[in-house]
């Protein structure tokens, strides 16, 4: 292609946040920023100077900040820089995570709640800030302190974040999942982090359906003996029995003596653990990934001010669970000044335009949404350009996995025209993007447009060498704030150091197969770690999966590598539209197009029709998993996917034992 699919005006860049970050290094520095790509420059070559420059921009309250790049008698802006992991940023600083989301206390949307049993609500600034005072206090009674963790097991309501923000207002440690976990996943979780407060609903809405949570609550509540209190917000029953439940009381009941009040936000060190999110345990048990709330805060400014250009009074919305590293993502756009949207349900029920509805009627600004999505929203015919006005979406925003070049044309040709679509890469490890949208910039065909600010990205041959016009591993080769401050339980940093620093010393290999683009961007070809290598030649599942699934018979598909004949051979799984079977004619066009788009080692030596494929809980399709099955190997931890049973299907297939 050789023109973008979309450029912003000249009068819309210069009214982003990023020209006006440029300004602001000008005058802090002296170093004239002509455009991101400058900025981005300027941000790995001088990581002093921009991180402080953002904490100044971004208006970052807290206390002991440097005054300058040099340090002065409040210390350094970085420490150790070279030690990763062991870096640390702003040693001397002290800061409070929700007083900065909490900056507000006026009248204007704070929350707009939809739920998919048409429940409907508004909180405003200061009705926020009062019910995280009430919740402050009372959790504060029963005995919560700073370092203590509070864990939720809650759908994406108001409750999550005002909890959320009244535990981390104490310097407690806060840890979420969404209620579709079962009682063997939420332990495998919170039992190595034992939290002393669960926060639970009783139950959530999906797809249709009421689900009761509350025999699930007893469960893992009984299991935790660290828990003093469970907390059960009713949600989805008026009075809900909590009879059986160890140490359980009712939302309002918690906080009923408590009046709002100013909340005595508990100032700590920039590295004070704020969160501790998961991985995604599909090969073993959960990592703890353990997040400090100063480099939280400053990723999450510099994403939303400069990559996603949001203002004051811009209404973000993103469909995520509670156990996606997408709701902290969220939450923290109230420092940014933004209006939440959060909703509960599927985002296909009952017709799979919710999440447009949703847009035009909270007037959404930016709109995030995964990229399994936005294919099966295009698979199903769904035109909101034709049906919606979505007058107010500036950006949207796709993740979760690679989105292909018909997604974007998808965006473009039947959701809306005159709108950046940022696909951006990065993950639960760092609670951020490596690779993100520009404002400034043009949207290329199947690319990411920039790489993230204050990231220096590469990519990787197995040497460890930075190529240019080849396939790779993304590496970030520089220290950066929002790296985990470790992994729970982990003395020495010694299973920290393995996950991330193991094949490249000192430099951060994140597990993604990429390439760099001609226009400075990036395309993703799945992980690293479920690329395949027949004859030796590594190739990336995201490259296959974009030929296939743009056939109209097929839904879905996994591929996997399996071990034959003293070398790998390429196995394709199909789910495909009801009623449809697979025939050689069929094959035979999946195989044609894969040769045609891409090369004949791409070819898959099986194709075989599957009615579902193993996800995780937050929808991403689990290779790894399958290639175990198929291999005879036990899956380590069948919690951590939404469909175990799924896996059933792939296990002792004739096709695959000739």
């Amino acid at each position: 292609m050789t023109e973008p699919l979309w450029t912003p005006s000249p009068q819309r860049v210069q009214s982003t946040n990023a020209v006006g970050f440029m300004a602001a290094i000008e005058k802090d520095w002296g170093s004239p920023i002509a455009d991101f790509s400058a900025l981005h420059r300027f941000s790995t070559q001088e990581p002093e100077k921009f991180w402080l420059s953002l904490k100044d921009f971004g208006d970052i309250i807290g206390e002991n900040w440097p005054k300058d790049a040099k340090g002065d008698e409040t210390g350094p802006v970085l420490v150790d820089g070279d030690k990763r992991p062991g870096v640390h940023w702003f040693p001397q600083a002290r800061l409070n995570f929700a007083e900065n989301l909490l900056r507000r206390r006026d009248e204007t949307d704070a929350i707009v709640f939809r739920g998919e049993d048409g429940q409907q609500r508004r909180l405003t600034h200061r009705q926020l800030y009062d019910q995280v005072s009430r919740m402050a206090q009372a959790l504060a009674a029963a005995g919560v302190e700073p370092g203590d963790r509070v864990a939720a097991f809650m759908p994406n309501i108001p409750e999550t974040i005002i909890a959320m923000l009244a535990a981390v207002s104490l310097g407690a440690t806060w840890s979420s999942t969404s209620p579709d976990f079962g009682v063997q996943g939420v332990l495998d979780r919170f039992g190595q982090i034992e939290p002393k407060i669960l926060i639970a609903a009783a139950g959530y809405h999906y797809n249709g359906k009421t689900l009761d949570s509350l025999e699930k609550i007893t469960g893992m509540a009984r299991e935790m003996p660290s828990v003093e209190k469970v907390v059960v917000v009713p949600y989805t029953q008026d009075e809900p029995s909590l009879a059986g439940i160890p140490h359980g009381v009712a939302w309002e009941d918690f906080m009923e003596e408590f009046k709002p009040g100013d909340i005595a936000f508990k100032r700590l060190a920039f590295n004070h653990p704020l969160y501790i999110l998961y991985s995604s345990g599909t090969t073993g048990p959960p990592k703890c990934i353990v997040h400090g709330a100063g480099g939280s805060i400053l990723q999450h400014t510099l994403e939303h001010r400069l990559h996603c250009d949001i203002k004051p009074g811009d209404r973000v919305f993103y469909f995520t669970t509670c156990g996606w590293m997408m709701w902290n993502w969220l939450a923290a756009t109230l420092a940014a000044e933004a209006t939440l949207i959060l909703y509960d349900g599927s985002p296909f029920y009952p017709d799979g335009n919710v999440i447009f509805d949703i847009a035009d009627a909270c007037a959404v600004t930016l709109l995030g949404t995964s990229a399994k999505f936005l294919d099966a929203a295009g698979k199903a015919g769904i035109e909101p350009l034709r049906t919606h006005r979505l007058d107010f979406v500036r950006l949207i925003c796709s993740t979760g996995s690679p989105l292909a070049p018909e997604g974007f044309d998808y965006v473009y040709e039947k959701i809306k025209a005159d709108v950046q679509l940022a696909s951006i890469c990065g993950g639960t490890d760092i609670l951020g993007c490596f690779m993100a949208g520009d404002p400034t910039g043009p949207v290329w065909r199947g690319e990411i447009q920039s790489p993230g600010l204050g990231m220096a990205i590469h990519v990787f041959d197995e040497e460890g060498n930075s190529v240019t016009g080849g396939k790779g591993e993304l590496v970030c080769a520089n220290a950066f704030p929002s790296m985990p401050t470790g992994f729970w339980n982990d003395p020495g940093d010694d299973k920290y150091r393995a996950a991330y620093f193991g094949k490249y010393p000192g430099v951060w290999c994140h597990g993604d197969w990429i390439e760099r683009t001609e226009h400075g961007g990036f395309i993703v070809f799945g992980r690293s770690d479920a690329t395949l290598n027949p004859g030796g030649v590594r190739i990336g599942t995201a490259e296959i999966y974009r030929q296939v699934e743009r056939l109209d018979e097929v839904e879905e598909s996994i591929v996997i590598g399996q071990q034959w004949d003293a070398d790998v051979r390429v196995v394709l799984f199909v789910v495909l539209r009801g009623g449809l079977v697979l025939d050689d004619a069929l094959i035979a066009r999946i195989k044609d197009r894969v040769r045609q788009n891409c090369t004949p080692r791409h070819v898959p030596a099986k194709v075989i029709q599957v009615t579902d494929i193993p996800r995780t809980k937050s929808g991403k399709i689990t290779e790894l998993a399958v290639r175990d099955v198929v291999h005879g190997r036990r899956v380590k931890n069948k919690e951590a996917l939404a469909n175990p049973q799924a896996l059933d299907l792939y296990r002792d297939i004739p096709e695959l034992a000739t």
